[in-house]
């Protein structure tokens, strides 16, 4: 049972409930019951990936682009991880990767909203803005949802944590999460290190050599750059296991509080599924690292 550890000092948005909820006057929204699911976008999208005219459809990975909230029962103030499950940029593993975890955080007193996000479609802006506006949506709520603003993460899986991570390094002051889950997460769009569905998914056929750089998270880390939990498995063949490791180089590098966690075996995807040989430790290790802040 070898396993690696490798551990270092670690616009208010008006909403519709399709679940349970209640909208106030002032557009906050007030829970029944959870879970329960927002549209994101109720003034219209901001931009557009060109499958629109299409119609949303699950079944064709045309997702609308919404969030289901899991709470605690707790009326004091806690944590919160918005989830981006993976998938390639092309389809959402919304169960393995999301809804499962949204059910296992609110049992252990941490709010979880899963995002469903739309695929970029080579338009990169897409799913980046569907994720910040997630995070301006839990931050606009987070008095009536018991939530404590400055504790709202990102978690994010294989193309999940792409788009995490990217949020993690790009976003401004007023959105940046306090903190990161990444499993398997894709990090790097350089073509030699990259899982190639999700390069061309994010940035196209043909992507920019800047864009290539600019979206390769490992080369955007700062001192503010979120503290971060790291797993995956040793043996993903999906994912190149350097992203990882290059990942935490550069947060250990500019003394961001980081933790990495590689199992001997497990694959790519293992998401939330107790057949992993590592189910339970992953677990317990995310919980205790969650309690160290």
């Amino acid at each position: 049972m070898m396993k690696k550890h490798i551990l270092l000092l670690t616009a208010i948005c008006f909403a519709t409930i399709s679940f349970a909820g209640n909208i106030t006057e002032k557009g906050n929204v007030t829970i029944d019951d959870t879970p329960f699911t927002i549209d994101l976008w109720q003034g219209g999208l901001p931009n557009s990936n060109g499958l629109e005219a299409q119609g949303y459809d699950d079944a064709k990975y045309n997702f609308k682009p919404c969030i289901m909230v899991y709470l605690p029962k707790s009326d004091t103030p806690t944590k919160a991880v918005v989830i981006c499950p993976g998938g390639g940029y092309s389809h959402l593993s919304m169960t393995n990767e999301g809804y499962d975890w949204g059910k296992f955080f609110s049992a252990h007193g941490i709010a979880a909203i899963v995002l469903k996000y739309r695929m970029p479609n080579g338009h990169h802006e897409v799913p980046v803005s569907d994720a910040t506006e997630a995070i301006r949506l839990v931050r606009a709520n987070a008095a009536a949802w018991h939530i404590n603003p400055n504790s709202i993460g990102i978690m994010g899986f294989s193309a999940g944590g792409h788009l995490a991570s990217t949020i993690a390094t790009h976003v401004t002051d007023s959105i940046r999460p306090a903190f990161q889950i990444l499993l398997y997460p894709v990090i790097s769009m350089n073509p030699q290190l990259t899982h190639k569905g999700s390069l061309t998914g994010f940035l196209g056929k043909n992507p920019m050599a800047e864009d290539e750089q600019l979206y390769s998270n490992d080369l955007q880390v700062t001192a503010f750059t979120p503290r971060a939990f790291i797993a995956l498995a040793n043996d993903d063949r999906g994912v190149n296991p350097i992203n990882s490791v290059n990942y935490y180089m550069a947060l250990h590098k500019k003394n961001v509080p980081v933790t990495l966690h590689i199992y001997q075996s497990g694959g790519h995807g293992f998401g939330y599924r107790s057949t992993f040989k590592y189910h339970d430790e992953l677990l317990a290790e995310l919980k205790a690292w969650l309690k160290t802040f």
